[in-house]
């Protein structure tokens, strides 16, 4: 990531030096003044720079807040405890499927905001279907859980 910034700027660097170049260039023909000069020429590079880096700017921030939203729910998500427990039966709705690094087909389903895995499912379900589910076991962080399909609710 670091990496990816420093070639960002190098570009914007090489960038506003030609742009300087020219504003210098330009204003050393009609301006008469160093310091008039140096004022409008302040002025214009500013205002390129803003223009050109303001746009990389903001894509970088916009990235780096989702990253950051993504570790606060994280560590939220960490801190609190599971709303089940190992062996409840709960109903929640399929918000969507993963593939299992087994290639097992899974629903994701959510019970109080917490993730819950289920496996074992019939063909036919889609999202938005109710299913009922025991829950099996937690991940190592207790961040999610697995649970074996039971039928649909």
């Amino acid at each position: 990531m670091r990496d990816a910034v420093d070639r960002n700027l190098d570009a914007i660097v090489t960038h506003l030096e030609g742009v300087f170049e020219a504003i210098r260039s330009l204003l050393a023909a009609t301006v008469d003044s160093p310091e008039a000069a140096l004022a409008i020429g302040g002025g214009l590079l500013a205002a390129v720079a803003l223009a050109t880096g303001g746009r990389r700017f903001r894509r970088w921030w916009r990235r780096r807040r989702q990253i950051r939203r993504s570790r606060s729910s994280h560590d939220r998500a960490q801190a609190r405890e599971p709303p089940v427990e190992i062996g409840d039966v709960v109903t929640a709705g399929v918000q969507e499927f993963s593939r299992h690094h087994s290639g097992e087909r899974h629903a994701v389903c959510k019970v109080e905001g917490f993730v819950v895995f289920v496996r074992d499912l019939p063909e036919g379900l889609a999202p938005g279907d109710v299913v009922r589910a025991k829950v099996l076991s937690y991940n190592r962080g207790r961040t999610s859980a697995t649970a074996r399909y039971l039928g649909r609710s």
